[in-house]
């Protein structure tokens, strides 16, 4: 077979990959590395950090760029036929880990470096490579015995295929519901724009009347804007209840398997919890610090967050009797408040947020920060029509990166967005190998009579993901195990966080914020609305964070052999931030993405945790003005190019000149007394 994955490319050839040159690639990519790897470890020379630790780090190559291109397209342009291959291609890759982790031969010449460290010459990064390699080994089971090792590959295997089945889920279950509205009455309330994108998606699936689905852009606004209250109640009950329906895709058996099989892991590696074994890396260091941290926030927060919701409860009874604020109620009625007391409202706002002049504006701001130029270009190979490519350079037009940008929903594609890489940065030979980053996302689709127009919501998305793209696109790193966002998990959402902040600033809404239609820039009055409402409903919002936080905490920083009913245990976590009555057909935790399928478990926290960071890093900015180049350099330096080459609060302390001052954050959230 004449199989393009087994071949050197640069740039990923997508129109030469067919879905059976997949799982042969891989396979044979495993069995090549695996050679690498047999004749680092037998090595008749003594171990040195060259020949073992460096030699190592460059191993895999090949199966790493391969495995992205399919992992990516598993997430934003699957069929049944990806999955399937995912379900074979996940084991092989999770035993090829194992059996690299507990390799005794190499851990031994690992360890002998790592012993004799003192005595060696190394660079800051050469010892954080060092340090990252041996706990690679020895936090995943190199010292077990035989027998536990062998436990260790069942449990990693089984979560591999587990995890991938909870995605597959998730995604099915968004797919399969529609509102099909046929009385335009019903469509009451809903913006022009929005009636028009659902018209279109009734053509597109040969429906008649207007349809809605799952997806973010078609739903949030619906359950924001529609007048029909028992409609509101409907397509909300079918958002959170994906996955929690007695069918096929019922993810409470996965759940529960996924929690217990980390636990039991976590154990058989001689830690307490599968908190305790991930918190080890993480900034925070223990659960005990975490759940601390959450409860602290959540003291600050609460009484804020009760008494925004009996504001709240009040407006909707006022305006419409409303005797009781059900889930379906909260965007409804939180929106027409925010109307009333800002005279402010998305609808206002879209007009002057045309994705387009938003992709042009974050790249405008990237350019004043740190001297990026962004060409879209046609000559780099697509997975998809939508996606758009471009090449990033410097002020001397050497290449930075390669950036894809995907925006809106497709039925292969799953909800969220998310930045990632096709390859990654790393300085081989000489050489500095430049990365491609790729940002995915769900934004409002345009239609026959609008382009695609953001809500604000979706304008900080945008920032925000862009923001982890900068962190790849700038890395600077010798070795790409320690490039780009290969950081700790509570400290790689400060610089997509930090990004959001421009959002706010007149200065840089400026620059992009034209009207679609007339190109009138955006005016000072609604920018001054845009920041007086920037804390509107704050301590809702972040109780509901909190409440993610402390749910991820109590899956993985306890035992859970003992809980079999997911709903209960999550019910019952819920009970202290619950602000809303409970809907006995809903279940957070079967669609919980982030931490049952992606690698947020134990750090759903980071992002309240980055928070603190980006407030008191935005602060500096502020200080000195938000494009000043000198802070805007030391942010570069210190935090974007470094990746995780050394401590990240050694790294924010290079930046800042100090340690973050949480009272940042809770100024600007509006929150302290």
């Amino acid at each position: 077979m004449n199989n393009p994955l087994l071949k050197p490319f640069d740039t990923a050839p997508f129109s030469d990959i067919k879905n059976e040159h997949f799982l042969p690639a891989i396979q044979q990519l495993i069995k090549d590395t695996k050679s690498e790897i047999d004749s680092i470890a037998n090595n008749s020379e003594s171990p040195t950090f060259k020949n073992t630790v460096e030699a190592l780090e460059y191993t895999g190559q090949e199966l790493d760029r391969a495995s992205s291109v399919f992992f990516n397209l598993n997430s934003a342009e699957t069929n049944d036929e990806i999955q399937k291959i995912a379900q074979e291609a996940s084991p092989l890759l999770s035993d090829f880990s194992n059996d690299l982790l507990l390799n005794e031969k190499l851990f031994k010449r690992v360890k002998q470096v790592f012993d004799h460290k003192k005595s060696l010459t190394l660079t800051t990064e050469q010892n954080t490579l060092l340090e990252k390699q041996y706990k690679g080994f020895s936090r995943n089971g190199a010292n077990l015995s035989d027998a536990d090792k062998e436990t260790l590959r069942e449990i990693d295997s089984s979560l591999s295929k587990l995890k991938l089945k909870f995605g597959e889920n998730v995604l099915a279950e968004t797919n399969a519901y529609e509102l099909q509205i046929t009385n335009e009455k019903d469509l009451s309330g809903l913006p022009e724009g929005v009636k028009e994108m659902a018209l279109q998606t009734a053509k597109e699936k040969e429906k008649e009347g207007w349809v809605f689905t799952l997806d973010y852009p078609s739903y949030v606004p619906f359950i924001t804007y529609a007048n029909n209250r028992e409609l509101r109640k409907e397509i909300a009950i079918a958002f959170g209840a994906r996955a929690f329906q007695e069918n096929e895709f019922n993810n409470q058996m996965n759940v529960l398997e996924i929690a217990k099989l980390r636990f039991k892991r976590a154990q058989l590696l001689a830690y307490k919890t599968h908190a305790h074994f991930v918190l080890e890396e993480r900034m925070a260091k223990t659960p005990e610090k975490v759940i601390d941290f959450l409860n602290e926030l959540l003291e600050k927060a609460q009484p804020a967050a009760k008494k925004e919701f009996n504001e709240l409860e009040a407006f909707a009874k006022e305006l419409d009797g409303i005797d009781q604020l059900e889930k379906w109620d909260g965007a409804y009625y939180s929106e027409k408040l925010k109307k009333k007391l800002f005279d402010l409202d998305d609808e206002q706002l879209k007009p002057y947020f045309k994705l387009e002049n938003v992709i042009e504006g974050v790249f405008t701001i990237a350019n004043k920060l740190y001297d990026l130029e962004f060409e879209e270009v046609s000559n780099i190979d697509k997975y998809h029509e939508e996606v758009k490519t471009y090449r990033v350079t410097d002020s001397n037009n050497n290449l930075v990166s390669i950036f894809y940008a995907d925006f809106h929903p497709r039925a292969g594609k799953r909800g969220g967005a998310w930045m990632t890489s096709f390859k990654s940065q790393q300085i081989k030979d000489g050489i500095n190998d430049r990365p491609h980053i790729s940002n995915v996302c769900n934004f409002t689709k345009p239609t026959s009579s609008k382009p695609s127009l953001l809500t604000f919501n979706e304008v900080t998305t945008l920032f925000h993901e862009f923001g982890h793209a900068l962190h790849g696109m700038l890395a600077n790193t010798t070795y790409k195990g320690l490039s780009g966002t290969s950081v700790s998990w509570d400290f790689v959402e400060l610089p997509s966080q930090v990004l959001e902040n421009w959002c706010y600033e007149k200065e840089a809404l400026e620059l992009f914020a034209n009207h679609y239609k007339t190109g009138d820039v955006i005016p000072m009055e609604l920018i001054e609305k845009i920041k007086a409402s920037a804390t509107f409903h704050e301590g809702m919002q972040t109780l509901r964070q909190l409440s993610f936080g402390l749910l991820d905490m109590e899956w993985h920083g306890k035992d859970p052999s003992a809980i079999n009913q997911v709903k209960d245990f999550e019910k019952k976590v819920f009970s202290n931030t619950q602000l809303y009555p409970d809907v006995q057909e809903n279940c957070m935790s079967t669609a919980f993405s982030h931490i049952f399928q992606g690698g947020y478990s134990s750090g759903y926290y980071s992002y309240k945790w980055a928070e603190v960071l980006d407030a008191d890093a935005f602060a500096y900015f502020k200080e000195e003005g938000i494009f000043n180049k000198t802070i805007a350099d030391k942010f570069k330096n210190n935090i974007l190019s470094q990746g995780g080459t050394q401590d990240p609060m050694e790294l924010y302390i290079k930046f800042r000149g100090q340690k973050p001052n949480p009272e940042a954050l809770l100024k600007r959230a509006g929150l302290l007394n």
